[in-house]
């Protein structure tokens, strides 16, 4: 069951969640190219392992997309694996699959330290995560062949996967956030090349307001999509697209769809809005699938 890791957080608007727990990873293996197709296992990266499932369509000369999935604050990534579905979707749909952990903090929970003096190094580690999942794009990049790498988040993850995306746009063709938005100061993100952004977040979020939050150092939803359409040369005014269905508590369709068109080098800027949608919402069968689309397409 999902539950909301440190009450701490809520204040500072930087929580994420856990989800059912997933079977524990298989001791580490010294390098990347262990793996052999049709398995997982856990690679050791400078100390900090992380999983990585390649589907059994691998033959080791066709390349497939890297999707890294990265977990919110207090999770983990076999609870974010779980909630989303992601590993047999990596087997289903042929694509590599990293599944990174964050550092513990003081309290024993595993963080991304994404925004500076926000989410979520609450002790002030400053532990560089944007280098080390850039080490992980690259380790991993080096021994299968890669198409195109994207990430996806939650929370805590999602803040994480915008950090990596402004940093690193040499390496991550697109990115997918669920409650994860900018820093609320939009100007720190300034990505040499534009990035794919699909931005999801529910209006009635009541730990990463959908608002934004100054005291959070949250940028809203709003100004997170309208920040990377800028810096895509998207069109400055969206297009409206057919709602979705992602929340299944939610009668009918309730997620808008704003599409920002024409942006530069083929990417694309997408919100969706879950409309009465809380920070973990209860998915529909179709929501990963819905993101996945959009990402390999993108990455």
């Amino acid at each position: 069951m999902l539950a909301v890791a440190l009450a701490a957080l809520v204040a500072a608007t930087a929580a994420a969640c856990t989800s059912p727990s997933a079977p524990a990873p298989t001791s580490p293996s010294p390098t990347a190219a262990a793996v052999t197709p049709g398995s997982t296992q856990s690679i050791d990266l400078d100390g900090r392992p992380y999983r990585l499932v390649v589907p059994s369509v691998y033959d080791g000369s066709t390349p497939l997309p890297l999707v890294v999935a990265l977990h919110g604050y207090g999770s983990d990534a076999a609870e974010l694996d779980s909630y989303l579905g992601l590993s047999s979707a990596a087997e289903a749909r042929g694509f590599l699959l990293a599944l990174p952990e964050g550092t513990r903090d003081g309290h024993g929970l595993r963080f991304w330290n994404a925004v500076p003096g926000g989410c979520c190094d609450l002790g002030r580690s400053g532990v560089d995560d944007s280098a080390y999942l850039s080490q992980l794009i690259s380790q991993v990049s080096s021994s299968y062949a890669v198409s195109g790498v994207a990430v996806v988040g939650h929370s805590n993850g999602g803040y994480m996967a915008n950090r990596l995306a402004c940093d690193h746009p040499d390496q991550v063709g697109a990115i997918a956030s669920l409650a994860g938005p900018l820093p609320y100061d939009t100007s720190l993100c300034t990505p040499a090349r534009p990035v794919s952004v699909l931005y999801i977040h529910g209006d009635a979020d009541q730990v990463v307001p959908y608002d934004g939050s100054a005291a959070g150092r949250s940028a809203s939803a709003v100004d997170t999509v309208r920040r990377w359409a800028e810096l895509d040369g998207c069109a400055p005014t969206p297009a409206q697209q057919p709602p979705l269905d992602l929340e299944s508590r939610i009668a009918g369709a309730e997620t808008t769809v704003l599409d920002y068109a024409g942006c530069h080098r083929g990417s694309d800027v997408l919100l969706w809005t879950i409309r009465g949608g809380g920070h973990v919402p209860t998915l529909t069968d179709t929501f990963t699938a819905d993101v996945l689309n959009f990402l390999l397409a993108q990455a």
